[in-house]
């Protein structure tokens, strides 16, 4: 019978707001879930940790580097060496710092992220396209570079997050002639005019050695991610698992991104109108599989910036009557 792991980046609210959202989220399957359970885990990865949870937890299931997993996705066969992901961004002026802004309000379309390819390509050892908001670029000296990914960083000082490492500097001189190179480009000055940010410069991360090993014997589940009413990122979508199917009842393991956006851009309005929907959409259809016996247990992945909460349940679980259901698995 089929295990099915929902995994649901963002969905742990702040500790200094969790009470308030938990009075004003109405999700009894959610309860019931959280509450009836048969296992509980948290898991903690600090305020520095350069990847969100749901981020590594994903790079682990995936069963390969983090970069040479979405480039498959992409349909791309990396060549042996060590890939970063590359995304083009807006970095803007704060009062007194440089914050990475969020790219999915980047609106960057296919004919301009072309040119902005085209244009960077040469100061690259080797630059791939995935598509206009996700590249890839080849680095073999700058193994060992510790990257932040673009949500980890986002909002915050950027020179907080900047990458470390022995390759630092390279870095830093590679971003400033691609932001010399787009500055003030037609392409820019076009977005501009039509109330566009600048795409700026580029943000890096996920980078590994294309031949690194496995990180998990685990990574023959497929992986789904859920596309309606989300604004998954491209490099999420390109996890995904060729025909698997993001459902209510299906096995494997399913991403629901539609609290990514709002979580880490602090709209917790945002946040709770996607919490109801997902009530709608699947709690409750997942309460229904368990009970119905069409799924044999139901792992929740439920994260935060720096937190992880892993709640499994079966259908026996289900008949601990004696525990209130409610959301305290969720707010506490």
């Amino acid at each position: 019978m089929a295990s099915t792991t929902v995994v649901l980046p963002f969905a742990l609210p702040p500790a200094d707001l969790a009470s308030e959202l938990g009075r004003h989220l109405q999700a009894p399957a959610l309860a019931t879930l959280l509450s009836r359970n048969s296992l509980l885990k948290k898991h903690a990865s600090g305020d520095d940790c350069r990847e969100l949870p749901h981020e590594t937890w994903l790079a682990r299931e995936a069963g390969a580097p983090l970069a040479t997993a979405v480039m498959r996705g992409f349909g791309l066969a990396p060549a042996e060496g060590n890939w970063f992901i590359v995304h083009p961004v807006h970095i803007q002026l704060a009062r007194s710092h440089l914050v990475l802004a969020d790219a999915r309000r980047l609106r960057l379309d296919e004919a301009d992220a072309r040119v902005l390819f085209e244009l960077a390509r040469p100061f690259f050892d080797e630059l791939l396209w995935g598509d206009a908001e996700t590249w890839f670029m080849r680095a073999d000296g700058w193994q060992g570079l510790d990257a932040a990914s673009p949500d980890a960083a986002m909002g915050s000082n950027l020179a907080d997050w900047m990458p470390t490492g022995p390759s630092a500097l390279a870095f830093k001189k590679l971003q400033n002639e691609i932001q010399m190179l787009w500055h003030e480009h037609p392409v820019n000055e076009a977005r501009q005019q039509r109330g566009l940010a600048p795409v700026n410069s580029f943000w890096m991360w996920g980078g590994a050695p294309s031949g690194g090993p496995a990180t998990t014997g685990a990574a023959a589940r497929p992986i789904a991610v859920a596309t309606a009413g989300a604004q998954a990122p491209s490099w999420l979508r390109a996890l995904g698992t060729p025909g698997a199917k993001a459902a209510p009842g299906e096995p494997g393991v399913i991403v629901l991104p539609q609290l990514i956006c709002a979580g880490a851009g602090n709209d917790w309005g945002a946040w709770l109108g996607a919490m109801h929907q997902l009530e709608q959409e699947w709690f409750a259809p997942l309460l229904a599989a368990l009970r119905e016996g069409r799924i044999a247990e139901l792992t929740l992945v439920l994260t935060d910036r720096n937190s992880m909460k892993e709640v499994r349940t079966a259908r026996t679980a289900l008949r601990k009557f004696w525990r209130a259901q409610n959301l305290k698995n969720l707010t506490q």
